[in-house]
């Protein structure tokens, strides 16, 4: 059930909108939404506009925050996101830090797979602008924290970092490990990549790095193919400890 304050994707009429139920009203080209009207219904429900246009309501996903979700800057892809997931075999068991909130989209990923998740950024107000989307989420079990991460403390089962990584960071999230426990770093550059695992190597039972590639593919009448849009968007080590 859709209560006040909480977000919704209206979908329809070729348009889509990332809105908050409750008072005032939202003006398109297709008419008048009445927001209000969303208080109660639940995703799948249609609203119309004062002209006749449906739209259907839908419970945001983390795809949706990707997308729509407000930024400090420019968060990891889902494909990366989902990589680091994959390869710590992150789960409802785990604790998990992250660092590097920036708008908070991982924080959000994790957030729905993890049991608890603490996400570092060292500017306060991108902090802030991270609770937010956590907060608009409905993820109570993800908290945002405005510190360094090299001062965060406790013991977690994936430590995942967003950062300007330096080899103390890496040193940091081995002392915060439980044993078999996985640190995930990544990088957008080579030489980044390399320092990392120079520090990981020293420390971890296992260090792997993995390109990040990814090709859509586009159909027209033409005819199918890869698309040409930029495919590499960087690298992910993950150690084991």
């Amino acid at each position: 059930m859709i209560e006040q304050g909480d977000r919704v994707l209206l979908v329809g009429a070729g348009r889509e909108f990332f809105i908050k139920a409750g008072p005032g009203t939202l003006g398109t080209d297709k008419g008048q939404l009445d927001l209000a009207s969303i208080v109660g219904k639940e995703s799948g429900d249609v609203i119309t506009t004062h002209s006749g246009s449906e739209f259907t309501i839908r419970i945001p996903r983390p795809t949706d925050f990707f997308t729509h979700g407000k930024r400090s800057g420019a968060p990891m892809l889902p494909k990366d996101i989902g990589l680091v997931i994959a390869y710590t075999g992150m789960n409802h068991n785990d604790d998990v830090l992250d660092a590097g909130t920036g708008s908070g989209i991982a924080a959000i990923y994790f957030g729905g797979i993890a049991k608890s998740v603490r996400t570092y950024e060292v500017r306060p107000e991108f902090s802030t602008l991270a609770m937010k989307n956590i907060t608009e989420a409905k993820l109570p079990n993800v908290e945002a924290v405005a510190a360094d991460f090299l001062a965060a403390e406790g013991v977690y089962d994936v430590v995942h970092l967003d950062l300007q990584i330096q080899a103390g960071h890496v040193a940091h999230a081995f002392s915060l490990l439980r044993p078999g426990g996985y640190l995930a770093c990544y990088t957008p550059f080579l030489e980044q990549m390399a320092m990392v695992v120079d520090a990981a190597t020293d420390l971890f039972s296992e260090v792997h790095t993995h390109e990040l590639i990814e090709r859509e593919m586009t159909r027209s009448k033409r005819g199918t193919r890869p698309s040409t849009s930029v495919c590499h968007s960087g690298y992910v080590t993950i150690a084991r400890k």
